[in-house]
């Protein structure tokens, strides 16, 4: 098993814009964005139906999810969109955080991709396939695996949080590399295959129809939109969600599937 870790960068912060109307008194909702469609689809669709209700939406860059989190944790921001329901628990189980989720939103699904090999029928013992390394992640590429029926899961496994120990392989006796998600799409010319979360993939320019597989989005995966403990119930998270779950998204998730090849988004039932 591989491990690669990066670490932080800097982060930057700048306004996006100001509501026009005196709804919402020009409250400030501050967004701890990092790369990838979520905090982009955020930006482009959520931030103007705000701006409308009169917020203003400022974005907080920060380099990776983790950054964003603590930056959270510390107070720096307000919202988060790019995590889902266990990459949560885990960064406030081994930070001491107590980061909230508001409900889940439109998600691009984790996918296996080609790399040196172009279909999973040619599939064969060494065959090299990259996985992230995070325990959510983890255990999203390894469901999907198992899905695709290169390997199986020991019976008796957590399903909420696998390990490579809990796997066992299925006809051809494959490597799985462990490594950050970040690193999966430029390591692709050392590996057969890949799986790959769909926010690493959007963010690497991949093309999602070239996908061999896509996962079956569970509860757990769905992206959530994520505040402070302090923030839960506020107008503006309401607000937050209500846009989330309205047909002008709904109709803007559909365009989006329709005319591009670079994010196959899923929305939650509500």
């Amino acid at each position: 098993m591989k491990l690669k870790l990066i670490g932080l960068a800097s982060l930057s912060l700048f306004l996006v814009a100001c509501g026009q109307s005196s709804n919402a008194d020009g409250q400030v909702i501050r967004l701890a964005s990092s790369p990838g469609p979520y905090s982009e689809f955020f930006l482009d669709y959520i931030a103007p139906e705000l701006e409308n209700q009169g917020y203003q939406v400022k974005n907080i860059t920060f380099t990776d999810l983790r950054a964003a989190d603590v930056g959270m944790a510390e107070g720096e921001a307000d919202l988060n969109v790019d995590q889902h329901s266990l990459y949560l628990d885990n960064f406030n189980q081994e930070s001491q955080a107590n980061l909230q989720k508001l409900g889940p939103i439109p998600t691009v699904p984790t996918a296996i991709y080609p790399a040196n090999k172009a279909d999973l029928a040619g599939l064969a013992d060494g065959d090299r396939i990259g996985i992230p390394d995070d325990p959510s992640n983890l255990t999203r590429a390894l469901l999907l695996l198992e899905k695709a029926g290169i390997i199986s899961i020991k019976t008796g496994a957590n399903l909420a949080q696998l390990s490579l120990e809990d796997v066992e392989a299925v006809g051809a006796q494959v490597e799985l590399l462990a490594m950050q998600s970040a690193t999966i799409p430029r390591t692709l010319p050392d590996l057969e295959f890949a799986v790959i979360p769909g926010s690493i993939a959007y963010d690497a320019d991949l093309d999602f129809n070239r996908a061999l597989a896509y996962e079956t989005v569970e509860d757990k995966f769905f992206l959530q939109a994520v505040v402070a403990p302090d923030q839960v119930d506020q107008d503006w998270t309401h607000a937050v969600m209500e846009i989330y779950q309205s047909p002008v998204i709904k109709d803007k998730v559909a365009e989006l599937n329709q005319s591009s090849g670079q994010a196959y988004w899923v929305l939650p039932e509500k």
